[in-house]
């Protein structure tokens, strides 16, 4: 009887730890890749600084290099950074930077300046290149020529624009449901924005803050605009007035 009780026991013992260490598959999560593209790992929206599509010395002489070093680096990076650390300091969320700019009347004033700026000079940059050719062509010159009467008039109400906007700002030609119009906006506002004064698709600007131009020009804003034509990329005006988005 005790040598029965013995084996009993044995076998008993021998079922318990097999059911400690086989336990059921479904205990476990099996890690599928698959299954991380349904999560949402979207990164929140920011404002990123566009790669300067020449060398700093390149658009010598009409702009300095020491002016396009200080101006790419200095202002438009701290721009870049002051405007995506509010976005996280305001703990807001935006879809994109149209949708930034459609609410930019509820923005704080260090979100609507440091992202106008962000946006602003990323354009601008885009909106030069060496070597430009000295006037726009195509069907970009059919559709000044219908707004303004003429490429020569075009460029003079649009130096008048840029030359008039008190302190600091920008200068616009932008595309108002097909029509093109000239405006300027103060700091770092622009037409984009859902409370400036004459909204619209941005196809050019320039930029009219000092630090743009002072180094070489001094106070002499009228000079700048004035060689400021040598270097637009109307090419760059060309896609952006055939553009749907």
């Amino acid at each position: 009887m005790e040598q029965k009780r013995r084996i009993f026991l044995k076998q008993t013992f021998q079922l318990g730890v097999g059911a400690v260490i086989i336990p059921s598959l479904s205990a476990f999560t099996v890690f599928d890749p698959k299954n991380v593209e349904n999560q949402n790992t979207k990164a929140p929206f920011q404002f990123v600084q566009v790669k300067l599509p020449y060398s700093y010395a390149a658009l010598e002489p009409y702009i300095d290099a020491a002016t396009m070093e200080i101006h790419y680096s200095k202002h438009h990076t701290a721009y870049i950074k002051n405007v995506n650390e509010a976005l996280v300091k305001e703990n807001l969320s935006f879809t994109s930077e149209n949708d930034f700019f459609s609410n930019a009347s509820r923005l704080s004033a260090k979100l609507r300046n440091n992202g106008g700026g962000a946006w602003n000079h990323n354009f601008f940059w885009e909106s030069m290149k060496p070597s430009g050719v000295s006037a726009p062509s195509g069907q970009l010159q059919k559709a000044i020529e219908k707004s303004f009467g003429s490429i020569e008039q075009f460029k003079a109400l649009f130096a008048q624009a840029a030359l008039s906007q008190f302190g600091s700002g920008w200068a616009w030609l932008i595309n108002d449901n097909g029509n093109l119009k000239i405006t300027a906006t103060p700091n770092q506002d622009n037409p984009l924005m859902d409370d400036v004064a004459v909204k619209g698709k941005p196809l050019l600007a320039i930029d009219v803050w000092e630090h743009a131009y002072y180094l070489k020009y001094q106070n002499k804003r009228n000079d700048y605009i004035a060689a400021w034509w040598n270097v637009v990329n109307w090419d760059e005006v060309t896609r952006r007035l055939l553009s749907k988005t």
